[in-house]
């Protein structure tokens, strides 16, 4: 990959996106292409073809998506698997007739089976039903991933997928109706501190079993992908290292400084018993994950602190 080639980052102002090109900027890709939802509407086809017909990139990174929480996930299944599925169709296809060779597509593991074996490893997909409550979303993905399979498979282009863990970092929505687990409980932790280190209440048992990967992590594994020819076209890329929820909450808690009590409201879901994944396959490939859950944790809150001002959904 040549530092002039022309990168197509979608959703480059998102958590993801924006981590990228921080990335390949630093590392000295002078050529990257971005667009703003207000300027492009990625679920738009014709707009889709328009765009990419006229910035003609080498690469497209396709980080752009709906995203949210359970709640957000229960409450508008159709937007999540519809404006998903517009989003990335119209990138592969629009990618495919314009003959653009490499393309990353970035999804998310909860496209693997609720109740299959754990770690979870690329070929559980589709031998099981999924988790009811990111059903949606992981349906809109899973046609990226096989979209982007078949054209490989069929035309032999470099079209890989990337499922990451869940991921979290600088940029991340903090925003208690749609964010997930972890952001959402910085935000928690940290209004109940600044109300008198009141009661903070969260979701569930405490008992599932998470992953976390720090987005700039996330984002050297797609300069990994976009330096090199992967030899599948489906990887995993995650920590390999778990921890419940309550544990969780723990350290989010000290490193906030949060002194009050914790209420387990057990009405409320859990979302998947286990989600691990089996990472070896991009490991032996060369990469790993560099920043570990405390650090990047603090990093995250550092990041929250000092935007807390300027980010418009949050409302002290």
């Amino acid at each position: 990959m040549n530092l002039n080639s022309k990168i197509y980052i979608a959703g480059h102002n998102g958590m993801v996106g924006s981590a990228i090109w921080r990335i390949l900027s630093a590392k000295g890709y002078s050529n990257l292409v971005g667009a703003s939802s207000k300027d492009l509407d990625l679920r738009n086809q014709q707009s889709v073809l328009n765009f990419l017909s006229k910035e003609k990139p080498d690469v497209i990174i396709d980080a752009a998506a709906k995203v949210g929480g359970i709640l957000a996930n229960n409450d508008f299944p159709y937007q999540f698997l519809m404006e998903n599925m517009q989003i990335q169709n119209n990138l592969i296809s629009t990618a495919f007739e314009l003959g653009i060779d490499k393309f990353i597509f970035l999804g998310s593991s909860c496209i693997y089976p609720k109740l299959a074996p754990q770690p979870l490893k690329e070929e559980y997909l589709l031998t099981g039903s999924l988790e009811a409550t990111n059903e949606w979303y992981a349906l809109a993905k899973i046609t990226g991933v096989k979209s982007c399979q078949a054209i490989r498979n069929q035309f032999g282009r470099d079209y890989v997928s990337l499922m990451p863990t869940n991921l979290y970092g600088t940029h991340d929505n903090f925003d208690l109706t749609s964010s997930h687990v972890l952001p959402a409980l910085i935000r928690k932790f940290h209004d109940g501190k600044n109300n008198n280190n009141a009661p903070v209440t969260l979701w569930g048992s405490g008992t599932p079993l998470r992953e976390f990967l720090f987005v700039d992590d996330m984002a050297e594994a797609v300069v990994f992908a976009l330096e090199n020819k992967l030899p599948d076209y489906l990887y995993n890329i995650g920590t390999g290292k778990e921890l419940t929820i309550k544990e969780l909450a723990l350290l989010i808690q000290k490193i906030v400084g949060h002194s009050g009590e914790i209420i387990w409201d057990n009405s409320k879901p859990d979302g998947t018993p286990r989600k691990l994944l089996d990472v070896s396959k991009m490991q032996n490939l060369g990469w790993n994950y560099q920043i570990n859950l405390e650090k990047g944790i603090q990093m995250t809150y550092d990041w929250f602190l000092e935007n807390l001002k300027d980010y418009k959904e949050i409302k002290m």
